[in-house]
């Protein structure tokens, strides 16, 4: 950690948080301060994690981090990094209206200023929806940054005129309602299914009911900057073929962003990527079915030479050097995925942690 910088560089706050025991860093970037919960023995690989719209790491990776097995997996090889959109962390404050709006290449470049001062060369990649896209970005601006990417309800193109749609009334609703009922009801059609979100016969599940209270805590100006600057994404997919990393994809069969998965997926290295279908289940895999994500990132982390922690070999603490891995190691059929898209249905029980 590097604490020394602090005077110029990042405000360590020494606040233990309610999430896993994190610490939060607030690291300044020349795009404005971007708070980073830091989790784990920083002398392990890095994992870093970017949530979608309206979010942060409690809203949008708590259910994939308390599912037993996936902590097991992650938490054993990784120091997590959550990384928050301005404005989105814990507590935030509401952004100067008259600060300059970020836009998707700003906060990709937010990245490389946060790995910059923690140390960190080259990490693995974890992000939902939005938090895909830019993570996607960074990667094809700063490959020798990136190991692997872990995709989420991905965005490779500009938005459709469906999405402009819906983008241009929430930006309405913010604007002049703030965070609404009405808006909490497109955000949590952007993130689940119809099964969570409910209807007329079937109550709200308690976890839109729980990311209906998360949400209150946003403020409106900070959720607009962010869903302005995704609304105004450019089309990346041709820099998808400068990517060297394997990617690993995963959607819901019932995401509003399933067809942008699908596109993005077929414009990646089939040899190097996968694709992973949940059935059932919205944009936001990591709350709605976590147990779905396990086995796919057993698999694409064995490509890394990372195996469940009761196989463990080696030292957790040993680099991960994907360059040292045979070619044919980073099929999709090494990965256990024999077709593509592979369709999976996870039961909700819950087994317990390996040890």
């Amino acid at each position: 950690m590097a604490d020394s910088n602090s005077s110029t560089d990042s405000v360590a706050i020494d606040v233990e948080t309610i999430y896993l025991g994190g610490k939060e860093h607030v690291v300044r970037t020349g795009c404005g301060p971007v708070s980073v919960i830091v989790y784990g023995d920083q002398e392990k690989p890095a994992l870093i994690t970017y949530p979608d719209l309206a979010l942060n790491h409690m809203s949008c990776f708590q259910g994939l981090f308390f599912c037993p097995e996936a902590a097991s997996l992650l938490l054993h090889y990784f120091c997590i990094y959550h990384i928050s959109p301005p404005g989105h962390e814990l507590g935030a404050a509401s952004i100067c209206p008259e600060d300059p709006a970020p836009s998707v290449d700003d906060l990709a470049d937010q990245i490389v200023e946060v790995l910059n001062y923690f140390g960190l060369r080259s990490v693995m990649c974890m992000g939902v929806t939005a938090g895909a896209y830019i993570l996607t970005l960074f990667a094809i601006k700063h490959r020798e940054r990136v190991l692997g990417l872990i995709l989420v309800s991905p965005l490779c193109r500009a938005p459709s005129w469906s999405e402009w749609f819906y983008n241009k009334v929430m930006s309405n609703l913010l604007y002049f309602y703030g965070m609404c009922g009405l808006l909490k009801d497109f955000l949590l059609y952007r993130y689940f299914s119809k099964e969570v979100r409910g209807s007329a016969e079937v109550p709200e599940s308690d976890i839109a009911q729980a990311c209906r209270r998360l949400l209150d805590e946003r403020q409106s100006i900070n959720i607009l900057r962010f869903l302005q600057a995704i609304d105004g994404r450019p089309d990346i997919t041709q820099g998808l073929k400068k990517l060297q990393c394997r990617t690993l994809i995963f959607v819901g069969d019932s995401s509003p962003f399933h067809s942008d998965a699908l596109h993005m997926t077929a414009k990646l290295d089939r040899r190097f990527s996968a694709l992973v279908e949940v059935q059932a289940c919205g944009s936001m895999v990591t709350e709605e079915q976590p147990h779905a994500m396990l086995i796919p990132m057993e698999y694409f982390l064995m490509g890394y030479g990372l195996y469940r922690p009761n196989q463990l070999s080696g030292s957790p603490r040993s680099p991960l050097t994907p360059s040292c891995i045979a070619p044919e190691l980073l099929s999709p059929e090494s990965m256990g995925l024999k077709l593509k898209p592979i369709k999976t249905r996870i039961e909700s029980r819950v087994t317990g942690t390996r040890r």
